[in-house]
């Protein structure tokens, strides 16, 4: 399976089934870029039970989505219990970090300028 790009540049990209694009292995983090286009840029991250990403910040705003399982989500002084179905929008630079409290796979959106 090979990334997604805007090269060339087509008016509309789709990609079905994202949660099958990145498998969970035992005891690591995982991440893949599925899309880049104009504006955005999609990276799937696969975590399984007890892996995090520490304190971070990103250059720009980003959208945070569970396709399966359950993250703990910390910024902004208080922690997100975030399930499938559930969006966080953070702000550029806002520090943050992610937890995987079940095996997960976790949808990053970066949100490029307008």
């Amino acid at each position: 399976m090979t990334e997604t790009t805007s090269s060339p540049d087509p008016l509309m990209v789709d990609l079905d089934a994202l949660e099958g694009l990145v498998e969970i292995q035992t005891e690591a983090t995982v991440s893949r870029t599925v899309l880049r286009a104009e504006g955005v840029k999609v990276v799937l991250f696969a975590f399984d039970a007890g892996q995090e990403l520490t304190e971070h910040t990103a250059a720009m705003p980003v959208l945070l989505q569970v396709l399966r399982g359950r993250l703990e989500v910390t910024a902004d002084g208080r922690a997100v219990d975030l399930r499938p179905g559930g969006l966080i929008h953070l702000t550029t630079r806002a520090p943050h970090a992610v937890h995987a409290v079940e095996p997960s796979i976790l949808a990053l959106t970066m949100l490029g300028a307008r």
